[in-house]
């Protein structure tokens, strides 16, 4: 299949374009610099030149492909109205293109929001209904294409991706332990964080394009919830430093942005996933990842 990839060079999509290669497909990578083209050239990725606001280039990638799988975003945290606008327009703008072939459509999603008190799960809707709504409610708009000949798939991630090389959030809470010289959590620490490692989350979205049918909701999670005690704990001992509790009003200040989101109980389930598309996670667990000094140098 030749597969149109946004996102090419990031963290999940570098991996999912290797994933993709290793099964045969042909790629064809959006690139917005010299190095992210340089880096797809040299792994044999056909590039395409543009960025998200290029709705031309994404409009031609997705009309030349047979199939496509939209894993960028702007992820401007100091304007998330632009990255949710961005977000909006550039997937209507791949399923435009897409209208009435039958081709895939994976698209990046999230799991918060989904549900209170439990973990969510893919039968969940995505409360993001809007342009306003976070990510500008693509997963819904993406998935309102499925009635006009668009077999479009939500791939959920878990709010880590983890591995060796995140710059995501992990990471973020790594740099904020070394700077202040104690690993946090918020509060009592018991809120909990699903997970996934990249190359699990990289196959999914590979069997999401092979085999989901259309309106499929995917959830690229391997731990259904790791405390956040426990993630401060393991990246304490990983740089040697001593683990406390910061106050929920503290966190963002303590933290940055991210102070949040660590906050938040982001719990899901996958199991509905890995009967539809026959996945089953392999890579290492956070806790492990991180004890093994995946974040050591973040």
């Amino acid at each position: 299949m030749r597969v149109f990839v946004t996102g090419a060079s990031g963290w999940i999509g570098s991996a999912t374009v290797d994933e993709l290669l290793a099964a045969g497909h042909e790629v064809v990578g959006l690139a917005r610099s010299d190095g992210s083209a340089s880096a797809l050239d040299t792994k044999g990725v056909a590039v395409l030149r543009g960025d998200l606001d290029d709705l031309d280039a994404l409009r031609r990638g997705a009309a030349d492909a047979e199939g496509v799988v939209h894993l960028a975003n702007k992820h401007d945290w100091g304007n998330p109205a632009e990255s949710n606008r961005a977000e909006r327009a550039s997937v209507e703008a791949l399923a435009e293109a897409l209208v009435g072939s039958g081709k895939p459509l994976v698209m990046a999603s999230g799991v918060a929001g989904l549900a209170v008190g439990r973990p969510g799960t893919e039968a969940d809707p995505s409360p993001a209904i809007g342009p306003g709504s976070p990510r500008g409610g693509a997963e819904n708009l993406a998935l309102g294409y499925v009635d006009r000949g668009v077999r479009a798939v939500s791939a959920r991630f878990a709010p880590t991706t983890h591995g060796h090389g995140d710059h995501g959030f992990i990471a973020l809470i790594t740099a904020a332990a070394r700077r202040h010289g104690v690993s946090a959590y918020v509060g009592d620490g018991t809120t909990c964080w699903s997970a996934v490692h990249v190359s699990d989350a990289a196959r999914l979205v590979r069997l999401g394009l092979e085999q989901a049918r259309p309106g499929t909701r995917l959830h690229a999670v391997a731990e259904e919830a790791v405390p956040s005690r426990e993630i401060a704990q393991a990246i304490g001992d990983a740089l040697g430093v001593p683990v406390t509790s910061v106050a929920p009003e503290d966190a963002v200040e303590h933290f940055g942005f991210i102070g949040g989101f660590f906050a938040m109980d982001l719990a899901a389930s996958s199991e509905h996933t890995r009967a539809v598309v026959d996945w089953t996670p392999t890579g290492p667990g956070l806790l492990a990842d991180i004890t093994a000094g995946a974040y050591r140098d973040a």
